[in-house]
């Protein structure tokens, strides 16, 4: 089965809704591709205690805030689940699902998308499929020969799976404070970390670190001296589980270990920590496995882009992926001004070929009674 349309939007989580949600207000005709069963993207297989770093009335997507989460500061991920599988519905997003994409080619004028469920070719394609599905653990030596259970972020639920055993968490980013944070009190653990954790200020969430990535984008993009984004904040987000954890005492880091042996690890002065379990809290990568037929992956493993298009393939975008393809444009509220850039680029690509009624940078739409929300509640 091969279907024609304008856009096809690789993945159904927050950034390809919000792909969505602009491609439909300029009047482009589009589908995204879900590999998931269920809305809600990463957020449905986060462990249970992660909760955002703002409020929810700066963790919102473009066209609708996310509502209040009672007796809660910083929404949960449940939350979060519940809040994007609304804004599907109310949008009336067309999402199809589960679709696993294979594979991106070129095909003339068109990009080729395969999948497990037919082909879509299309004027353009926004790749938007983040980074959990492909997680990184660093190849520390005699790691495979540990006996006990190694897991990382991305398969960590509870304590309750570890109550009563010597865990060692490895990373000094929020996940791996989160987590520590987290088994602390019914675990015997270790905290390792690179380098000494910094904390950002308390009084920081989200919304500052967003104002602080746009800040720097801003700075490149006119030519004066790099501000250090983020980065120049610190690396863990004071969220109260942590700074609850770390003020009583018990959120204290370790340097890295030299290598793992079947029973534990191993310090640089010879030491031995025994462990039954090692999560890895050490990050994940681009997934891009779908767009290697085009060949655009540079030797860091990141495809070269002006603002969220691909230098090399005009017709794709990449959303959502970090700051590389907009600033803070991995977080709720940081990715909606990349989406609504990459649907404006993609609605003039789409005008100059169809010879749509234009404007600036997008065509009027059809209707925008698409866009009215087809409920009103939210979760």
């Amino acid at each position: 089965m091969t279907q024609t349309t304008q856009a096809v939007v690789v993945g159904g989580g927050q950034a390809g809704l919000a792909a969505g949600y602009h491609l439909r207000r300029l009047g482009v005709d589009f589908v995204i591709l879900d590999a998931q069963i269920q809305a809600g993207g990463a957020w449905q297989h986060a462990w249970d205690s992660l909760h955002l770093f703002s409020p929810a009335a700066y963790s919102s997507l473009p066209g609708r805030l996310m509502p209040i989460q009672t007796g809660e500061t910083y929404p949960d991920a449940r939350h979060v689940v519940g809040y994007l599988t609304d804004y599907e519905r109310c949008y009336n997003l067309p999402v199809h699902r589960p679709v696993r994409v294979e594979g991106v080619h070129r095909d003339g004028r068109l990009l080729c998308v395969e999948t497990n469920a037919g082909t879509w070719r299309a004027e353009a394609v926004v790749s938007a499929t983040g980074t959990w599905w492909r997680p990184f653990v660093p190849a520390v030596p005699g790691r495979s020969d540990f006996r006990g259970r190694q897991l990382h972020t991305v398969e960590y639920r509870s304590p309750r799976d570890f109550a009563g055993q010597r865990v060692i968490v490895v990373g000094g980013g929020n996940s791996g404070a989160q987590i520590a944070a987290d088994l602390v009190y019914d675990t015997e653990l270790t905290w390792v970390t690179q380098r000494p954790p910094r904390f950002l200020a308390d009084d920081i969430d989200g919304r500052a670190l967003f104002d602080a990535a746009t800040a720097r984008r801003r700075a490149l993009d006119e030519g004066r001296p790099d501000t250090g984004g983020v980065a120049s904040l610190g690396d863990i987000v004071a969220v109260p589980p942590v700074r609850d954890a770390r003020d009583a005492g018990l959120l204290k880091a370790s340097p890295m270990f030299v290598r793992i042996e079947r029973e534990g690890v191993v310090w640089a002065d010879g030491t031995r920590t025994p462990a039954d379990a090692v999560i890895w809290c050490t990050g994940s990568r681009p997934a891009l496995s779908h767009l290697a037929p085009m060949g655009l992956r540079g030797p860091r493993g990141h495809i070269a882009t002006v603002g969220t298009r691909s230098v090399e393939e005009p017709r794709l975008h990449l959303l959502g992926y970090g700051d590389w393809t907009g600033p803070a444009s991995a977080t709720l509220i940081g990715v909606g001004r990349p989406a609504r850039e990459a649907a404006r680029e993609i609605s003039a690509l789409v005008s100059a070929r169809t010879g749509l009624r234009h404007f600036g940078s997008s065509h009027v739409a059809p209707s925008l009674n698409a866009l009215r929300p087809a409920v009103t509640h939210a979760p």
